[in-house]
């Protein structure tokens, strides 16, 4: 990166009143996907490629003839964002290297991927990116299936939901396997700066952009951010922000941040909120048990003494 500052703020009110990703796309209504694009090319800014796999964003937000996003952007197969990004990286430093470009130009290269193309499809791909240190920063959203074609599961479906796949009935009760920890794995490749993020606190959202931001002249960023989906989660439209804050009220999705290796819970929650007040509200766990709904609170029990120990103290407490 260069000299140029990154966007900080202290108050949503200190964000850019220029829109990069405008109105009129094809998001489902309620869609909190929208909120998370419009947040990040606030940060980014205009100098910025996007490279999006294929995906719910993807269809959405490019039909032909029309685009969404006023930043150059790039479509990618669902499995290689990552390599496609390590190569637009590598062009506009060959460019700088040979007066092409300004060298002082500060180009940002950005993922904006699903949970499909980047814990299954794309996994190989992403593994690659960050083990070359490339500076490209990777978003995640994170709606946890693959609910672009249909609502099948994916590698990030949470414990017990519906899907197509991991139908409800006597036999099959949901997903059966627990939710890849893909930040865990990004973190493992030892890359400056991997976070989780939330648009229901989006002070937070976007202050972990701009450090995702800052860190890529040492190397990649990956930030996997919650998209509650209105079709795959089945809820009301008017619920995505309340859902999305009561994921991690209850500690399903803690917000934390690993900076160079260093783990801190950006968002304390002292007094939690049980699991089952996240998941009455949607229809992917309507089929649930109160037996099955206990199972999957001693499971999310278990996560958050994890995270303490790790923290080195409780900055996620019990049930209030």
């Amino acid at each position: 990166m260069s000299e140029n500052k990154i966007l900080r703020i202290k108050s949503l009110y200190d964000l850019p009143r220029d829109e990069l990703f405008i109105s009129g796309h094809g998001l489902c209504p309620g869609c909190t996907a929208g909120t998370i694009m419009r947040m990040l090319t606030k940060v980014t800014g205009k100098d910025t490629i996007i490279v999006n796999a294929t995906g719910c964003v993807e269809v959405s937000t490019t039909r032909y003839p029309y685009s969404n996003w006023l930043v150059p952007w790039f479509h990618s197969a669902f499995e290689n964002s990552g390599a496609s990004a390590s190569g637009i990286a590598a062009a506009i430093k060959a460019m700088k290297r040979k007066g092409l470009m300004d060298k002082n130009k500060d180009v940002k290269v950005v993922v904006v991927a699903g949970d499909g193309g980047t814990v299954d499809i794309g996994l190989q791909s992403l593994s690659g990116m960050l083990e070359r240190k490339e500076p490209v920063m990777y978003v995640l959203y994170d709606n946890e299936a693959y609910m672009n074609t249909g609502i099948q599961r994916s590698g990030s479906t949470p414990h017990g939901a519906w899907t197509t796949t991991t139908p409800a009935g006597k036999v099959w009760r949901g997903e059966w396997r627990d939710k890849k920890d893909i930040a865990g794995i990004a973190a493992a490749h030892h890359i400056p700066y991997v976070a989780t993020a939330n648009p229901a606190y989006p002070m937070d959202m976007i202050n972990k952009f701009a450090r995702g931001l800052e860190v890529l002249n040492e190397g990649p960023s990956f930030i996997q951010v919650l998209m509650a989906c209105t079709t795959g989660w089945r809820f009301d439209p008017a619920l995505g922000i309340t859902i999305s804050r009561l994921a991690t009220e209850t500690g399903i999705f803690p917000l934390y941040e690993i900076d160079h290796d260093n783990f801190r819970v950006t968002f304390p929650v002292m007094k939690r909120k049980p699991v089952k007040e996240y998941l009455k509200l949607q229809g992917r766990f309507a089929h649930l048990t109160d037996d099955e709904i206990n199972e999957i609170q001693k499971l999310v029990d278990q996560k958050v003494e994890a995270i303490n120990k790790r923290a080195g103290k409780t900055v996620i407490g019990p049930i209030a």
